[in-house]
């Protein structure tokens, strides 16, 4: 394990009060453990910046699955993905929606392609990704 490090910050009393709230909120233990954490993920959203980076992330989708051809065009278009596509899957929410995760990773710019493809697909009422790194640089 890295060596911890001290340091000290100033902030603002209000700037303060609302972190503390944060940190109670988040069930962090300490103020250390909460500013760890917004640093990382400051420097996961960075690695996102970059197209040519390697990245992980999770694709979800929530989609009618009454819908015409709608499940063999999305398994069309992961086959299509495969090489980015570490896992799915798949979860029945009511009688007519379903969801699935799809858990990627490769260069960025087909991720985020493929998750602008499944988006626009007919059928798929909600779209959302995960983005996270493959940890080398935290």
């Amino acid at each position: 394990m890295e060596k911890v490090k001290r340091f000290g910050v100033s902030i603002e009393e209000s700037l303060l009060i609302k972190f503390d709230s944060f940190i109670k909120t988040k069930k962090y233990k300490n103020r250390s453990e909460a500013i760890r954490d917004l640093i990382r993920e400051n420097f996961v959203n960075d690695s996102w910046e970059d197209s040519s980076k390697h990245v992980a992330g999770a694709i979800i989708i929530v989609y009618d699955h009454h819908k015409r051809e709608l499940l063999d065009n999305l398994v069309d278009i992961q086959h299509n993905y495969q090489n980015f596509i570490i896992s799915s899957q798949h979860i029945h929410l009511d009688h007519h929606n379903c969801m699935e995760i799809i858990v990627v990773k490769g260069a960025m710019q087909k991720l985020i392609e493929l998750e602008a493809i499944l988006k626009a697909t007919k059928g798929v009422k909600h779209t959302t990704f995960a983005k996270s790194t493959l940890g080398e640089e935290i």
